[in-house]
């Protein structure tokens, strides 16, 4: 397994330590553990892509597990942002809605011997939800010291996941069309 993928698979191990410090109420600095390790994999992310590239490592593994690593990632930090209230319910359902098509579309994709990469619609979907989770981290660690900033915080969380949804169903539908041959299969 060469660098890039292992930098994949290190995303996926983060995860069960992120939400644990989103649920762990009786934790101190909750907040800026979580923001610290979902920094942390976000940066695998983009580390990842650029060694693959740079030393051209692109394999079949990377090009399925890398999209499927930041869904891993980014439903698990919606799902706890729901549970904590600091987004919406119907965003991340549409958001988890796109996220389910379109590896079906890959999976369906795989079968017929193609893999289809992430498009630039699909890499600014995903900046965009992991710019708002990570401001919306950063506010409620903030918040934590600034009590009158709790309230404003939470609004500008709820903007921030409302334009990444818009973002990620905009993505969809144009992956959907880009890839409807392998729909029709």
């Amino acid at each position: 397994m060469n660098l890039p993928n292992k930098l994949t698979v290190l995303r996926i191990c983060i995860v069960p330590f992120f939400v644990f410090f989103m649920l762990a109420e009786f934790v101190p600095h909750r907040y800026l553990f979580a923001l610290i390790l979902f920094c942390g994999a976000s940066y695998t992310d983009h580390l990842d892509g650029k060694i693959a590239r740079r030393d051209n490592l692109i394999t079949n593994f990377g090009k399925l597990m890398d999209p499927l690593a930041d869904k891993i990632l980014v439903i698990s930090a919606l799902i706890c942002l729901v549970k904590l209230d600091l987004a919406f319910t119907v965003c991340v359902i549409l958001i988890m809605i796109r996220e389910f098509a379109i590896t079906s579309i890959r999976l369906l994709a795989v079968e017929q011997g193609r893999v289809i990469a992430a498009n630039n619609w699909g890499k600014l979907k995903t900046i965009s939800q992991m710019v708002a989770i990570i401001a919306i981290l950063l506010f409620q660690y903030i918040a934590t010291f600034v009590p009158a900033f709790q309230t404003p915080a939470v609004i500008i969380g709820h903007v921030l996941i409302v334009i990444a949804t818009i973002f990620t169903v905009i993505s969809g539908v144009i992956y959907i069309k880009d890839n409807i041959d392998v729909i029709k299969g």
